[in-house]
């Protein structure tokens, strides 16, 4: 059974997937310190018809990697999921490019204060047993890498993000920049713990059109995100949509998931800069344009299916452990 806001489902139930999107990006300070800033009911007003909107277009399921560095907001969330049909996937994790928290920094083995790795302790309880009181358990665990590299404190958490999937057997999400083709670094220290790659999804491989690349990481086994079109910043839409088609004609629709890495909410993002800047950088893009763009350029409904079920089937039903 695959663990969702609203409670377990079968495999079977899981139906159109969205592999990488977000429904809230908040800074915990900011709303912690300035609640008077943020209106509760309407931000979940506002995800709820978002959301129905993304279901109404075909799609059953979103898999939400927002985590810790993020804002995940797990009530937040849920009360978003019990007002709407879309089945929502929650996520364990903690989201930094450079320094882990320094709770993370000074407690764990080989460091300052040794003891356990009270990250990794948190990360298996959120997927084992749930988060904190909530009653919803993680689905998916990640990690990022970004221009930096693998800095101690990004290795922190991608040592706790492994341990949890270790004890646990929750499917691991990345975030990459294809730039530094830092997926390859995150595949050698998975590997090098143990990690089956099929079971990862190397995230923004999307936002590449380096096809020997994007091969190397599907030929070790892993799935590829190519989780952001509308994010014209990082790639133009033409571009995006090319690779796919290209990487479908090599025989890889069985290592893609599309999606959008979008939000219906960030404080990081205006909405009229968002707006403006990135019109068509939303999740319901995937349904109402790239697929039939996909259609067009000749990718068959099966290799369609294969991206958008098949595939989130083979990440999302694990044996929990």
């Amino acid at each position: 059974m695959i663990p969702t806001l609203s409670g377990d489902i079968a495999p079977s139930q899981l139906g159109t997937t969205l592999m990488h999107e977000h429904i809230f990006v908040l800074n915990a300070e900011l709303m912690l310190n300035y609640p008077s800033r943020f209106d509760r009911a309407s931000m979940v007003d506002r995800a709820v018809e978002y959301l129905e909107e993304v279901h109404r277009g075909g799609v059953d399921t979103v898999v939400d990697l927002t985590v810790m560095g993020t804002g995940r907001n797990i009530e937040l969330i849920k009360e978003v999921a019990s007002r709407t049909d879309i089945q929502i996937i929650a996520a364990a994790g903690w989201y930094t490019y450079f320094d882990a928290p320094n709770f993370v920094n000074l407690n764990g083995p080989g460091r300052l204060l040794g003891g356990e790795d009270m990250l990794a302790e948190l990360l298996i309880t959120d997927v084992r047993d749930g988060i904190d009181n909530t009653g919803v358990r993680a689905g998916a665990l990640k990690f990022a890498t970004d221009a930096y590299g693998i800095t101690d404190g990004v290795f922190y958490i991608m040592q706790a993000v492994v341990d949890a999937h270790l004890e646990t057997g929750a499917p691991i999400f990345t975030h990459s920049d294809p730039g530094k083709e830092n997926g390859l670094d995150q595949q050698d220290y998975l590997e090098k713990r143990g990690v089956d790659l099929s079971g990862v999804v190397i995230g923004h491989c999307g936002d590449s059109q380096d096809i020997s690349y994007l091969r190397r990481i599907a030929d070790r086994g892993s799935m590829l995100g190519m989780d952001r079109f509308g994010l014209e910043a990082r790639l133009p839409y033409e571009q995006r949509i090319d690779t796919v088609v290209e990487m479908v004609k090599l025989g890889y629709a069985d290592r893609m998931v599309l999606s959008t890495d979008s939000s219906v909410y960030s404080m990081n993002f205006p909405d009229g800069a968002r707006q403006e800047r990135l019109p068509k950088w939303n999740a319901k893009e995937i349904m109402s344009s790239v697929l039939p763009d996909l259609q067009q350029r000749g990718v068959s409904d099966e290799d369609i299916r294969i991206m958008m079920q098949d595939n989130a089937n083979k990440i999302l039903n694990v044996e929990y452990r």
